[in-house]
């Protein structure tokens, strides 16, 4: 999966050409950091098969619910996630996950065992089974993934998300945290 946020200078057009050039058996395409309804239909007809935003939009998630397209909101308070869940958010992200942290997740799945969250930051491969542990349904991972690319060493965001399934599949398998940090390590 790959999101493309509105902060990036010609989002709609980066979004256009994934979409061209892959098919959607091969790629998951989202438009991120969306804030109203009207840059979420824009997104859409470019071919974004999911929609992100930063908090909850009552408009966009009617409209994303009328396309049968994904919406993930953010949320940073148990309030926010019940909102986004009765707005009908598939998935709510934990927004600022690198603030709210791990516990945050576990915290919100005690009263709402049901919720989808998933942290769209604060994520390492360090911390990576810590978030699932906690309940995260998915990880959200930016920069720690992509550090590479600034360099050109497109082989390490390669190696390293494959390092991140890994660790994902071995935790929810129900591995330790130590046996999977040591796993990856090698």
């Amino acid at each position: 999966m790959i999101e493309i946020t509105f902060t990036v200078p010609g989002a709609t057009a980066v979004i256009e050409n994934l979409a061209a050039r892959f098919q959607a058996s091969e790629i998951v395409l989202g438009a991120g950091t969306v804030l109203d309804p009207e840059t979420a239909r824009i997104a859409m007809l470019a071919g974004a098969q999911f929609i992100v935003s930063p908090s909850l939009s009552l408009p966009t998630a009617r409209l994303c619910n009328r396309y049968q397209i994904p919406y993930l909101p953010g949320a940073g308070t148990i309030r926010e996630i019940v909102e986004a869940m009765e707005a009908g958010a598939d998935i709510i992200k934990v927004f600022p996950g690198e603030t709210l942290g791990p516990a945050f997740v576990k915290a919100a799945k005690a009263p709402l065992p049901q919720a989808q969250l998933m942290p769209p930051g604060g994520v390492s491969i360090d911390n990576a089974a810590e978030w699932i542990h906690a309940g995260s349904v998915a990880l959200g991972v930016g920069g720690n993934l992509t550090a590479g690319a600034k360099t050109g060493d497109f082989r390490s965001i390669t190696d390293l998300a494959r390092r991140f399934v890994a660790v994902i599949r071995d935790t929810r398998a129900g591995n330790s945290i130590k046996k999977t940090a040591k796993k990856t390590a090698r």
